[in-house]
């Protein structure tokens, strides 16, 4: 046998343990929080070397399946029923980039807030209004990290209002994946006072359920912080 069918051989085992695990966790009900058994009772309930099994729970962990806690153990993600996986390997992104990451979110978010616009009832917005309280106390306090994770929040709890279970994936993942640009972003669209005022309008418009309001805000919010982005990159020698 050579390096190379070895090779096959081992991603093949491996494969078809992270199936069996998958397949353990939804057999028995298992849900987000829930904790594993540990890597070596996994290997004897499998037949398989510990080492081995471990090469599985690694490479489900990448994909945000599970979470392994050293010292706690190993426990269940929303992620696991993700239909979008983000790229956790990314580099980081130029300022040429930097508006294509707002482009795809200009996309996107308009017609999630529409779809949140259009579902509406208090339940619906109970996130949001929670995330831009948030975002006005950091606003007053200066701290900018808080800030960011505010508004990061807020256009999350949008998608997720919007019951679009796909397109919600996807901006979770342009978010978390980018999320060093996404602060970059905030530093660059420096207006924080603008910025807070421009989501309150999106909530409005989505309390209100005005559909078609609603996507128009969140288009120009966005369109906003693209031409603050562009101007940076003409000032960029």
């Amino acid at each position: 046998m050579t390096v190379a069918d070895d090779d096959v051989l081992r991603r093949s085992l491996s494969d078809a343990l992270i199936d069996r695990v998958v397949d353990l966790i939804r057999s028995e009900g298992l849900g987000p929080g829930d904790r594993l058994p540990a890597a070596r009772d996994l290997a004897k309930r499998f037949a398989v070397a510990t080492p081995t099994i471990r090469e599985a729970l690694r490479q489900l962990q990448a994909t945000g399946a599970i979470d392994i806690r050293h010292g706690s153990g190993m426990y269940v993600n929303a992620a696991l029923d993700r239909i979008v996986i983000a790229n956790p390997n990314l580099p980081v992104l130029d300022v040429d980039q930097l508006i294509e990451l707002i482009d795809a979110r200009l996309v996107i978010e308009p017609h999630l807030a529409g779809l949140a616009a259009r579902r509406g009832g208090a339940a619906t917005t109970v996130a949001l209004r929670r995330a831009l309280d948030a975002a006005e106390q950091h606003l007053a306090d200066g701290n900018d990290a808080r800030l960011h994770e505010a508004n990061m929040a807020f256009h999350r709890a949008v998608a997720t209002a919007s019951g679009h279970r796909i397109l919600h994936e996807v901006l979770d993942s342009l978010l978390s994946v980018h999320a060093g640009e996404q602060r970059e972003i905030l530093l660059i669209f420096d207006d924080r006072s603008l910025d807070h005022d421009e989501h309150r309008a999106v909530l409005a418009a989505i309390e209100a359920g005005s559909e078609e309001l609603a996507r128009d805000l969140m288009r120009r919010h966005l369109e906003d912080v693209a031409a603050a982005v562009a101007r940076r990159r003409s000032t960029t020698p």
